[in-house]
């Protein structure tokens, strides 16, 4: 009996471990996302990765969203990072994959990016980022809103995709402008 029961331990926990870690394929696509509607000024309301060092409070820099813009498909994040004495504007551009609301790009230095536009009603968004570099995969989840969040239960979605992808919480920045002039 007890031999068995350690194989059945063994198989519980070999589960637990295969359901912790999602892949791309696991996380869901807003269904008739339309990228025209998603361009604009974004608020960052909710911010989580799976590494937590990425989204350190203590982190002097930090990195915050402030628009997202579409042309000819592509959709381009318009990001600043700041910190004492620092301001630098930085632009990320995602090309469509061919599959409805996925987009993929490179950063510098080869990072493969992939964006998933998971849910929207086009004031609200949750939006997954994996970055890929050298084998490591970190993904980063953002919970963004037009203007200051008034319905729960976008939060409450957004908390669920957390929890469901054991990630670690962070302190969101959000830019009321861009860097001033020098």
């Amino acid at each position: 009996w007890a031999p068995q029961r350690g194989s059945l331990l063994l198989l519980v926990l070999s589960l637990g471990l295969a359901c912790a870690q999602k892949t791309l394929e696991e996380v869901p696509v807003q269904p008739g996302f339309n990228v025209q509607k998603v361009g604009g000024r974004w608020l960052t309301v909710q911010l989580a990765a799976s590494r937590a060092h990425l989204v350190s409070p203590d982190d002097p820099l930090r990195l915050g969203l402030h628009s997202i813009r579409t042309r000819d498909g592509d959709v381009e994040f318009v990001l600043f990072w700041t910190g004492v004495g620092v301001c630098q504007g930085v632009t990320v551009t995602v090309h469509p994959t061919g599959l409805q609301g996925q987009f993929q790009g490179s950063l510098e230095g080869g990072v493969s990016t992939h964006v998933r536009f998971v849910s929207t009603d086009y004031s609200h968004l949750i939006l997954y980022v994996r970055l890929e570099d050298a084998g490591e995969v970190t993904s980063l989840w953002a919970l963004l809103a037009r203007r200051a969040l008034r319905d729960p239960t976008w939060l409450g979605r957004y908390r669920e995709f957390v929890r469901g992808f054991r990630l670690h919480e962070a302190p969101v920045f959000n830019l009321d402008a861009r860097c001033p002039p020098a």
